[in-house]
């Protein structure tokens, strides 16, 4: 069985112009397998520096969009995250005793929680967004920069539109 796995170098595509189109029925293996490699390198790193606080993905996501968005309630974060009070209770309780996020009454509402990354949050979130960044401009770089509005459709394309998601901002075409 094993020699049916490839390695990501073996299943990358020529760009551009690479002629390897598959019929709609079938399978695009290619793409789904340099799908798995990227997540798995994608997060690897990011998942050893979070390992070191004893935290994973989940602490991951709620940093990330806590940094992103100062302020946000409970509510919305999950809704972002699509994850149960549970979950998300869990992972914030661990995150505020280990003082990476604090929690503050609404100033209209004092029953809303909002939520913000203490300073020694943000350098975890600056840590790991740094590794991201790092290796998306390394691939950004190689396919070219002119080509970052097509990656970023293709990614778009791919998240259900029900579903909804979008960044923050809207990067620069620059």
């Amino acid at each position: 069985m094993k020699s049916t796995l490839l390695s990501a170098a073996a299943v990358a595509p020529a760009l551009p112009g690479d002629a390897r189109a598959l019929p709609p029925a079938l399978p695009d293996f290619e793409l789904i397998e340099l799908l798995f490699f990227a997540y798995r390198d994608f997060v690897g790193e990011p998942d050893r520096l979070l390992e070191r606080h004893g935290f994973g993905r989940a602490h991951h996501r709620v940093i990330h969009f806590i940094n992103r968005h100062p302020g946000l309630t409970v509510a919305e974060l999950l809704d972002i995250l699509e994850i149960t009070k549970q979950s998300l209770a869990r992972v914030l309780k661990d995150l505020i005793h280990g003082d990476f996020v604090e929690q503050k009454a609404g100033a209209e509402d004092r029953r809303q929680r909002l939520l913000f990354l203490t300073d020694k949050g943000r350098a975890l979130a600056d840590g790991l967004a740094a590794m991201q960044h790092q290796r998306i401009s390394r691939a950004v770089a190689a396919i070219g920069p002119e080509h970052r509005p097509m990656i970023a459709r293709f990614l778009a394309e791919l998240i259900d539109k029900e579903r909804g998601a979008a960044p923050a901002t809207a990067p620069s075409a620059s």
